[in-house]
């Protein structure tokens, strides 16, 4: 096959696609300098957001990063709803609700609570970094998986 056909470019475009999504995994998910976010932090709230979506392939996946975590406080927060007593990390599990259960409806009001519980402006974009990302990878594979359901028919 001719790297310069349509499927070659294609093929070539995905394993672009597919190396990049997995740099940004990485970068999200454990990063070298987490700020407020530690790395068990994010996999309870990536998982969170996977949970609320129903997907349990993707929430075990962010759970078993969550094993790793020395905060036990945290696996709370793996569970829409959950709290872990911390208003810091209580509230970052709220916005992250919001960012994935109605994204629409996040207004300059839901970034101004966020500080006011101490939130710094960068942990906030980096818990909307871990939104963005998380909320991409479930959109991915449901269309994936559908695909496959239509592949399959």
């Amino acid at each position: 096959m001719r790297a310069a056909s349509r499927l070659g470019q294609a093929l070539n475009a995905r394993a672009e696609i597919l190396r990049l999504s997995e740099a940004a995994h990485d970068a999200v998910l454990l990063p070298r300098e987490p700020g407020g976010l530690s790395h068990g932090l994010r996999a309870a709230l990536a998982a969170r957001m996977c949970r609320h979506v129903g997907d349990e392939a993707l929430t075990a996946h962010y759970e078993s990063y969550l094993a790793h975590a020395s905060d036990l406080d945290l696996a709370t927060l793996a569970r829409p709803g959950g709290v872990c007593g911390d208003s810091l990390h209580d509230a970052m599990a709220r916005h992250a609700d919001l960012l994935t259960l109605s994204p629409r409806e996040a207004t300059r009001q839901d970034i101004a609570a966020l500080k006011t519980v101490g939130v710094s402006e960068a942990d906030i974009v980096r818990l909307s970094e871990l939104a963005a990302f998380v909320n991409y990878q479930l959109r991915v594979l449901a269309g994936l998986r559908l695909l496959k359901e239509v592949e399959a028919r």
